[in-house]
């Protein structure tokens, strides 16, 4: 099998704004992420995530570094505000390569977060 870029989204929903919870919230996601799909840390391209405006007490990025990323390319936006989305939300979005093909990659949605995507959500 040949191997391929991939792209893996996931969300999670912080209960409050803290540091602490974005770490705990963030750190799950990756590692579930990861694990679902079979991926080593040296598979890793790149990760970006985002976080709804309501989330001010750390980056999701600084939360990701607990887990030896230092040598991954790590970026985080803001989400757009649209009226009525779902709070305290952080996206994110792996980069990797992968032999799984696109429609074996698994997606995850934790917490509050698996109200975007119920068809993705375990």
């Amino acid at each position: 099998m040949r191997v391929k870029l991939r792209a893996i989204r996931g969300a999670t929903q912080l209960s409050v704004d803290t540091s602490e919870e974005m770490t705990s919230a963030v750190v799950e996601l990756v590692q579930q992420m990861m694990e679902l799909n079979g991926v080593e840390n040296q598979d890793l391209v790149s990760i970006l995530f985002t976080a709804t405006p309501d989330l001010k007490s750390d980056f999701p990025a600084a939360a990701a570094r607990s887990l030896d990323l230092a040598s991954v390319p790590l970026i985080c936006a803001q989400e757009l505000d649209v009226t009525g989305a779902l709070a305290r939300t952080v996206r994110i979005m792996i980069h990797t390569y992968s032999e799984l093909p696109r429609d074996a990659i698994q997606h995850v949605y934790l917490r509050g977060a698996s109200a975007l995507r119920p068809d993705l959500a375990k």
